[in-house]
């Protein structure tokens, strides 16, 4: 093998390891300062998130897990309300904002900005952008810019990490 293929090789799997790592890497999020940054819901332990939420949802929001596409009963909710925040009830979507993206998961082209947080997530070797709950830290989804008009993203939601309050 010659000396540059060698140097090549190497090169492109130190970069990848580098990539991995960074994935592990923490960061910080915009939520946690501001309106919030006090928050009760900040100082529940594991413990009794996991008793208030119940393993799927606590998988979901403590952990930053993903449920099964097309598992929500809120896929199917179509009535006039809120969806709010399972952890905290904090209200994150209107539901006129919700729409059909064929993913398996509640999609909504806008959110109630002040009512989110987000950070930069690569977990899955690529860059995306994670928003949560801004008041209790719940982990909700991950927010794309393939939406509809009139903003153009699909903030893509775990259906457990929500909850449906009807108008």
């Amino acid at each position: 093998m010659t000396q540059s293929l060698i140097l090549h090789r190497r090169g492109l799997l130190m970069g990848a390891g580098a990539l991995a790592l960074s994935a592990c890497s923490p960061e910080t999020s915009e939520a946690g300062e501001g309106q919030y940054a006090a928050s009760p819901y900040r100082r529940v332990s594991d413990a009794d998130w996991r008793r208030r939420l119940g393993d799927a949802s606590w998988r979901v929001m403590r952990h930053e897990g993903t449920e099964r596409p097309y598992s929500s009963p809120l896929n199917d909710q179509h009535a006039r309300g809120t969806f709010v925040c399972k952890g905290c009830d904090l209200p994150l979507f209107r539901s006129q904002w919700k729409f059909d993206s064929h993913t398996g998961w509640p999609s909504f082209y806008d959110v109630i900005a002040a009512n989110v947080g987000k950070k930069r997530d690569l977990a899955i070797g690529i860059p995306r952008t994670e928003y949560h709950c801004a008041r209790c830290l719940g982990h909700q989804g991950h927010v794309f810019d393939d939406g509809p008009r009139p903003t153009g993203l699909r903030y893509c939601n775990n259906g457990v990490a929500l909850k449906f309050v009807s108008a």
